[in-house]
């Protein structure tokens, strides 16, 4: 375990099993379809990377990249596109892929985004679910896990862009964010 680390919320195990479940499910959602999966960067990486593996239905890929944290632990509630997807996005099947979700306005901004771009659909597969942080309704149709209201990294997930190799999701100590 990492020094920084209070304890580990999620073992690789747990994950490696779950995304595996995730994969099964939208591929029966999907059968005799094509996909096109969106990753939001950079803390969906890794999950979009185990999960498309476990697909077995035509997938395409994009990715963007929106900022509505900066270097803080709290949502600042504003959202910023920094990268947006390659293609347009029209009649397609699109899936969200997402590392996290708490207050659930950067999402519920994209949805609103990406649906304004006529896809056929628009789901969303998160990695974590942080109810207890929401501040406005969305819907996440795959969700690998529901976990408590804690400061989270690892399997992608950051703090100041450290943590994210981490094969496991793991409780920082506050120390070192609060420091």
């Amino acid at each position: 375990m990492h020094q920084d680390v209070q304890k580990i919320l999620l073992t690789e195990e747990e994950i490696k099993d779950r995304v595996q479940q995730l994969g099964r499910q939208i591929s029966e959602d999907y059968r005799g379809e094509s996909i096109l999966v969106v990753g939001i960067l950079k803390g969906a990486m890794i999950f979009l990377a185990d999960l498309v593996r476990h697909l077995e239905i035509p997938t395409f890929f994009d990715f963007m990249a929106v900022s509505s944290y900066g270097s803080s632990t709290m949502s600042s509630g504003a959202v910023r596109i920094l990268k947006d997807l390659d293609k347009s996005i029209e009649g397609k099947n699109v899936i969200i892929v997402e590392d996290i979700v708490d207050t659930g306005l950067t999402l519920s901004y994209l949805v609103d985004n990406l649906r304004a771009r006529e896809p056929a659909t628009i789901k969303v597969c998160t990695l974590l679910d942080k109810p207890d942080r929401r501040t406005v309704d969305v819907t996440i149709d795959y969700n690998g896990f529901t976990i408590p209201d804690e400061f989270v990294v690892g399997y992608g997930l950051d703090f100041n862009e450290r943590y994210r190799n981490l094969p496991y999701i793991a409780v920082l100590k506050p120390e070192i964010y609060k420091g």
